[in-house]
């Protein structure tokens, strides 16, 4: 099987005791019409979505400051 090397974009920062990680991964898939998955406190997206995370999450309510997108 290959494996090729695809952008992805991970979101951390996010306390799991304050955030409901799980559920949150699922709004940003569906926004941003793409795969991921949540994992040990922190999201990962397939594809380069560095962009339209931080303005999700700013709208969902997130401060801009507390936001580390890889």
């Amino acid at each position: 099987m290959r494996r090729f090397r695809k952008p992805t974009t991970m979101v951390e920062g996010l306390n799991p005791k304050r955030t409901d990680i799980e559920r949150l991964a699922k709004e940003l898939k569906s926004k941003l019409a793409c795969g991921g998955t949540a994992k040990e406190g922190y999201i990962l997206l397939q594809g380069d979505h560095r962009d339209q995370v931080r303005d999700s999450l700013v709208h969902m309510g997130f401060g801009e400051n507390s936001i580390e997108v890889q």
